[in-house]
């Protein structure tokens, strides 16, 4: 349903569009770099820049919120007595600017140029965030109340793998309770394509050592009779999947859903091409499962993947050597309904298994797994969503999944068990963690129209 008073809120943002961008330009100016230490206490500037930036918008409560790592930036409106509440998600950490030379414009000195705004975190994750707190503002201001109940949380240590978030969460679990949380920390498929993500993967993670002679021998003394690590090595990765590029580690793929015949149309009606896709990755062709759609590998199918190997001699020229050791990392993104420990343990299994005799190897499981996220398309707040973005961009959104992770997600699906909705608008081409990262202003636009008709329409699909 449309809100009321949409047409003033609406005019309300439009008419401010230009201080946004300037508050956009100077959130961006603080280098919040979460990954280097030496700019920890830009990363609390950063937090502390959003507290004011929430109260000044017309919350209530604004603080910082201290964590067993960077701080988290606070904010709540709770003057809706009876009505459902919504927690809002972002963060407010960054990516290093290197390669520095790389960038066309200072990465700290936020320009806008062909109607794009370019410099690190516009869109990951600054201006996401800004988007939701331009909304609230409007709603404050222009109708002196929220129709929800909001309390925002961005978060310090995103782009470091938010390795204190969870404990965070448990900690204040009290303090953050609500009805569902929503996510801008997404994009859109494409331009001109409003969309909504149901599903993420989620990850886990290897590191196998084969070990060999205990040091480097003379390969034209031991050759022929001292197995090589770097061949056992790749003996084994090399039989993890078979020609067809479907995973062969028993019980790998328990729990994956197929989709359904609905499901893969969607995905096949989707403006994507296979080939263009190939030649823009500078790749012959895409690769994976054979009998699966592309979108359908990068989303919805779980992968293994070969990170890094190493071992032996790396330097210029040649060296004799049969090597000691050699090591492989490995990650899988995985799908929900996987159970990440059980993939973990099949994968290790499956490596001692297959190791060729002459050689000893080791598999280190780590921790800190990031279960897939699904939230179904019929749950009433993706409804709500996806009616707030027809408003927000004039056409309906199609239903996407990303490939990716976000850590944070699956600690609120684990730690509070809420449902959420994943609402972002940046653009895939958006440069998010390079040089020249940039943020559409049709989509930043947008993102705030959006969120202005959200909070509406969530109030009435959680009454």
């Amino acid at each position: 349903m449309l809100a009321p008073h949409a047409d003033a809120l609406i005019e309300h943002v439009r008419a401010n569009r230009d201080r946004y961008l300037g508050e956009l330009k100077t959130w961006v100016a603080i280098p919040s770099i979460s990954a280097q230490p030496d700019h920890r206490a830009d990363v609390r500037r950063s937090a502390e820049h959003a507290v004011e930036r929430m109260r000044a918008a017309g919350l209530t409560e604004a603080l910082v919120l201290e964590t067993d790592g960077n701080p988290v930036a606070y904010g709540a409106w709770l003057g809706a007595p009876g009505a459902p509440t919504i927690l809002i998600y972002g963060h407010h950490d960054v990516q290093p600017d290197d390669p520095k030379e790389l960038w066309t414009s200072p990465p700290w000195d936020a320009q806008v140029r062909d109607g794009k705004i370019y410099g690190r975190g516009v869109v990951d994750d600054k201006g996401q965030c800004l988007m939701h707190v331009a909304a609230l503002e409007a709603h404050l201001r222009v109708n002196g109340k929220l129709p929800i109940n909001v309390k925002v949380v961005f978060e310090g240590e995103e782009e470091i793998g938010s390795p204190s978030f969870e404990a965070f969460l448990a900690r204040e679990k009290e303090r953050l309770a609500c009805d569902v949380v929503v996510v801008s920390d997404t994009a859109v498929f494409a331009e001109d394509v409003p969309s909504l993500t149901t599903s993420l993967r989620g990850l886990v993670r290897w590191e196998i050592t084969v070990h060999g002679p205990t040091s480097d021998l003379h390969s034209g003394y031991y050759g022929g009779v001292v197995k090589n690590p770097l061949e056992a090595l790749a003996q084994i990765l090399a039989s993890l999947k078979d020609a067809h590029g479907r995973v062969v580690v028993p019980g790998f793929y328990d729990g994956v859903r197929e989709l359904s015949p609905r499901e893969r149309a969607e995905i096949a009606a989707l403006p994507f091409d296979p080939a263009k896709e190939a030649h823009a990755l500078g790749v012959p062709e895409l690769a994976g499962e054979n009998a699966r759609l592309p979108l359908e590998r990068m989303w919805f199918r779980p992968t293994l993947e070969i990170n890094g190997m190493y071992g032996g001699y790396q330097g210029q020229g040649t060296k004799t050597i049969i090597p000691s050791f050699a090591k492989a990392k490995l990650t899988s993104r995985l799908v929900p309904h996987q159970d990440p420990d059980a993939v973990k343990r099949a994968v290790a299994t499956y490596v001692q298994r297959v190791a060729p005799k002459g050689v000893r190897v080791d598999v280190e499981v780590f921790e800190g797994d990031a279960p897939a996220v699904e939230t179904s398309r019929d749950h009433p707040a993706v409804a709500a969503a996806a009616r707030a973005m027809e408003l927000g961009f004039g056409k309906p959104p199609v239903f996407i999944g990303t490939g990716g992770t976000i850590g944070p997600v699956s600690s609120f699906d684990r730690v509070l068990h809420l449902p959420q909705v994943l609402i972002g608008v940046g653009l895939p081409d958006d440069a998010i963690h390079a040089p020249n990262e940039k943020f559409d202003l049709h989509q930043f636009f947008g993102g705030i129209e959006t969120m202005t008709y959200l909070y509406d329409e969530l109030a009435s699909a959680l009454k």
